[in-house]
């Protein structure tokens, strides 16, 4: 599994108040602007209130985006209990209990996430939490927090309203699971999803001001929620979660952006019609203007190679954010991004000892030139080192680096534009692995000081027997004498 599928579908339609409302309120704070369409008061709001004003925003999303609404639409309000209850019940029909196991444990052998922390119980917190209104495509309805201010209400109808209309045009349930089973290419559909409902939702804010978000100029999303990780179920959280959280609404609406700077909203169901096919394009709109997409990768199945003991837990991608997010763990932010830009396809495979449940990794990514591999070996090398802690034996040469630890061995070379690296592994099973792909053998590290090479040691064994034979031939002798 991909580590950032831990947070699909229900993260992905979840609009996390406070990004929108700093972000938006920065972006028309920037301009000026008159001040957002006018609100009702902060007291309770009945039914018929929420559905009079969830039908005139609708309106209004609908004259913003050009999607017409095809047929009516089912709102309600609902409590927070009824909300906690409705996640748990999608994450338990998105995911069995054995898939969500499979997710945490390739999320704990990439380094994301500490060894047992609880993913499910982080999960249900957060998204109850951070939901105050959803748009639910399996049974097209629209609901919203009854806890939720009047005011913050017509930012999220913006939204999930949004969503509710690009449903009815392009069933956006279907057409981001048709990238499955490519984890990275359903994370970047997820992301424009997200992208283009928090564009949406910008637009309507400027409506005062007569200017929409197209006529502003370039801008990094991220500067305007430096305090969203401060948010009580996310205060805590690994920094890979709240990132993960975070991606498709930031650096979506940066891509959204992207596409609506060259032909406004009539353009963006072009993006429906030919989809990003990789968290790359969303880092990298050029790239997606471009149409580059990322090599095919592959990688041997190790079942032959590890026996009856093991069993494979998950296969799939890891993606340039999610390389970004290793390299953030490990290195630093600016090493980081640009190391991930040169990120070109990859393909990792998880398997867990039966009897242990020790874990073993495999990775094979393709970077985009000889220079970006050997980059990659050098660094990346350092980011092993400092994701097992302990660790001993190390062995570098230009290519190869390994050395051990209390999990198993630590494999990492890098032939021409591509780099394979084995973790909790034996040296044995690495060279099986190097075979399979056709790639010469790896060095031998020396001989450890004292210790006996093979040839020494045949040459022992022979005078050893050379002796033994002639201590046997004399004790016959001195038997037989009278």
């Amino acid at each position: 599994m991909h580590p950032l599928r831990l947070f699909r579908p229900l993260a992905a339609r979840t609009l996390i108040l406070g990004l929108a409302l700093v972000l938006c309120v920065a972006i028309t704070s920037a301009q000026n602007s008159a001040g957002a369409p006018p609100t009702k008061s902060s007291k309770s709001q009945s039914q018929a209130d929420f559905i009079a004003t969830a039908d005139e925003v609708l309106a209004q999303m609908s004259k913003i985006t050009g999607l017409e609404l095809r047929s009516p639409l089912k709102k309600s309000l609902r409590s927070r209990e009824e909300i906690r209850a409705y996640v748990i019940k999608q994450m338990n029909e998105d995911r069995t209990p054995a898939e969500r196991y499979a997710d945490a444990r390739s999320a704990e052998a990439l380094g994301l996430i500490p060894k047992g922390f609880d993913v499910d119980k982080f999960l249900v917190n957060v998204l109850t939490e951070q939901i105050e209104g959803l748009y639910d495509p399996k049974t097209q309805e629209f609901f919203i927090a009854d806890w939720s201010p009047p005011e913050d209400q017509r930012m999220v109808m913006a939204h999930e309203l949004t969503h509710a209309l690009q449903d009815q045009h392009f069933q956006i349930e279907a057409w981001a699971r048709a990238a499955r089973p490519n984890d990275d290419a359903e994370l970047a559909r997820e992301a424009f999803l997200e992208g283009s409902a928090t564009a949406a939702m910008a637009d309507y804010l400027m409506l005062p001001t007569g200017r929409s978000l197209k006529d502003l100029p370039e801008f990094d999303a991220s500067i305007f929620v430096s305090d969203q990780a401060d948010t009580p179920a996310l205060k805590n959280a690994p920094p890979f979660l709240k990132d993960s959280l975070l991606f498709p609404y930031l650096h979506g609406l940066n891509f959204s952006a992207a596409m609506l700077r060259d032909s406004g909203w009539a353009g963006l169901p072009g993006v429906f019609a030919r989809p990003p096919v990789s968290t790359q394009q969303i880092l990298h709109p050029e790239l997606y203007k471009t149409g580059k997409v990322p090599a095919t990768v592959s990688l041997p199945q190790l079942g032959d190679i590890l026996g009856d003991k093991w069993a494979k837990l998950d296969e799939n991608l890891v993606g340039e954010f999610g390389w970004l997010e290793i390299f953030k763990q490990f290195l630093d932010t600016d090493r980081g991004r640009s190391l991930a830009a040169a990120w070109d396809g990859d393909r990792y495979i998880l398997y867990e000892q039966k009897d242990t449940r020790k874990l073993l990794l495999g990775i094979r990514v393709h970077l985009d030139s000889e220079v970006h591999a050997a980059r990659f070996f050098g660094q990346y090398s350092e980011a092993l080192e400092k994701k097992h802690a302990e660790h001993a034996s190390l062995f570098r040469r230009p290519t190869f680096f390994s050395f051990d630890t209390p999990d198993g061995g630590v494999f990492l070379e890098c032939v021409a534009e591509e780099c394979v690296t084995l973790e909790g592994a034996t040296r044995e099973q690495f060279d099986a692995l190097a075979k399979l792909l056709n790639w010469p053998a790896a060095p031998k590290p020396p001989a450890r000081p004292g210790a006996e090479t093979e040839k020494t040691a045949e040459i022992r064994a022979l005078g050893e027997n050379i002796v033994a034979a002639r201590s046997a031939n004399r004790a016959s002798e001195l038997s037989a004498e009278p």
